[in-house]
């Protein structure tokens, strides 16, 4: 049963975004009436990503639904909790089992438009800004993939 009659939806953004990028999405499930939380991964390893969702599912209360947003789909997957009861891919990465998700990145062939992606001298990936245009938010509006593209979290 819901605490309180809410269930708990954690939204866990993808690569390169944050949980700023769940905005309209959160406000509209709350005015539904359920809670919702944005869980931010450091996306720093899939490990250390688990380990965020895992210490955000320890402080959510009640039945739990996850959401991930594209590489999030895989994160969402590695967690096992008894109080998940469904699992959301917004246009998720859904590894089959035992799938890696670098095999899964390189399963099929690059779209054209993709970004092009390179480590810095830190090892830490970040989109460039036309991949924000061109990949990641095409759809959105300028003030959004500006936004996107000016929060986004590097990935390693």
């Amino acid at each position: 049963m819901a605490v309180n009659g809410k269930i708990t939806v954690i939204a866990v953004h993808g690569a390169w975004a944050d949980g700023s990028s769940w905005r309209d999405v959160i406000l509209g499930l709350e005015q539904e009436g359920l809670r919702v939380i944005a869980a931010q991964i450091p996306l720093t390893s899939f490990g250390d990503d688990t380990a965020a969702l895992k210490r955000v599912l320890a402080r959510s209360l009640g039945p739990t639904i996850l959401v991930g947003h594209a590489y999030a789909g895989a994160v969402i997957a590695a967690v096992n909790d008894e109080r998940v009861k469904a699992l959301v891919y917004v246009a998720g990465l859904a590894p089959d089992e035992g799938e890696t998700v670098a095999q899964l990145f390189y399963r099929d062939e690059k779209h054209l438009q993709s970004p092009q992606l390179a480590p810095d001298a830190d090892g830490f990936i970040w989109m460039p800004e036309e991949g924000f245009r061109n990949a990641f938010s095409q759809h959105a509006s300028p003030e959004q993939i500006a936004l996107s593209a000016a929060v986004q979290i590097q990935s390693q």
